[in-house]
């Protein structure tokens, strides 16, 4: 009840600290910068519901200062000799991989608790999140830090999350989401006339997903020394192998390619939990694509079919989802 209870309050925080775009557009003395990604995201908030379908209601039209530059710290957590993160179940979203906590200092704690107990544990901030439709979800400062492809980006993701949810599939959902995400700023650049920084969008998600394989190869690698029947001080040892031969890989890709976005992350002491969630993101979208595909690129058709895949179980979901494959 008590973790219940901090999710409450922190939404609840949000929710006091809302105020309407409109009026903060109306105001004369608004700063200026502010005012430019308030109208992006207000522009990208009408172009959701008009030109991709996603729900029309009143989420991204309210604005919350949270005066922090993250709105959560989510932890990740895995056994010292596994890739498999632990699991938390929760009312209405059902299974995670993660524990989300709206105060740094009370998911530092819970990082260090789980620590003391022999786990790996990585902490994790993210600068949105999604009620599912519970709520209308407010603009946040926190949103505002990102470039206009990453602003708009993130609505149509969130509000793909409140059209689609499957609860404890983390995978399809956000596998979907992000199929969405791509889909809709390819059109919303066409409608600008803009292509070019739609091919800079794509150019940064390859660079992003070139690091994901590197890490998926150091997942498979590392489960099957942990499988092994070697002696756990051995594992150890090749564990701690793995992960500084993990750095080397990424610092002699990088030292050819001018995408830094992972810098920061690799500079980390690494370990599993790093590794638990990586491409979660990412390694159904091309089947989703498919989809779309075989629907002409219809919007609603697409969420039809997708909205039957949700409804069958979960390796049946699967097994049709992964034969989907784009026609020549």
């Amino acid at each position: 009840m008590g973790y219940y209870w901090q999710a409450i309050s922190g939404h609840l925080e949000i929710k006091s600290r809302e105020q309407p775009v409109s009026e903060m557009l109306a105001a004369p003395e608004l700063d200026s910068q502010l005012r430019n990604k308030l109208l992006l995201a207000q522009q990208a908030r009408r172009f959701a519901s008009a030109q991709l379908a996603l729900p029309d209601n009143d989420s991204y039209t309210m604005f919350a200062d949270l005066q922090r530059p993250l709105v959560v710290w989510n932890v990740v957590a895995t056994p010292a000799l596994s890739i498999a993160p632990r699991q938390w179940c929760y009312v209405f979203v059902g299974c995670l991989n993660y524990r989300g906590f709206f105060d740094k200092q009370k998911a530092q704690a819970y990082r260090n608790e789980l620590r003391e107990e022999g786990f790996d544990v990585a902490l994790a901030g993210a600068s949105a999140y999604s009620t599912l439709g519970y709520f209308d979800d407010p603009l946040l400062n926190t949103m505002l830090r990102r470039n206009e492809t990453e602003l708009v980006g993130v609505i149509f993701h969130e509000l793909a999350h409140q059209l689609v949810y499957v609860k404890g599939d983390t995978a399809f959902n956000e596998g979907f989401a992000s199929t969405v995400e791509q889909e809709g700023l390819r059109r919303w650049y066409a409608a600008q006339g803009d292509a070019q920084k739609f091919r800079q969008y794509l150019h940064d998600k390859q660079q992003r997903q070139a690091i994901f394989q590197l890490l998926k190869r150091t997942r498979s690698a590392l489960d099957a020394v942990y499988r092994s029947e070697r002696d756990v001080h051995i594992k150890l040892t090749e564990k701690k192998a793995i992960f500084a031969s993990l750095k080397a890989e990424y610092q002699a890709w990088r030292s050819s390619h001018d995408y830094a976005g992972f810098d920061k992350w690799f500079a980390q002491d690494l370990n599993n939990a790093h590794l638990a969630l990586i491409a979660t993101y990412q390694d159904l979208v091309p089947n989703f694509l498919a989809v779309l595909d075989s629907v002409d690129g219809s919007l609603p058709l697409f969420y039809k079919k997708v909205e039957q895949l949700a409804n069958l179980p979960e390796q049946e979901r699967l097994l049709a989802l992964r034969s989907q494959t784009l026609r020549d």
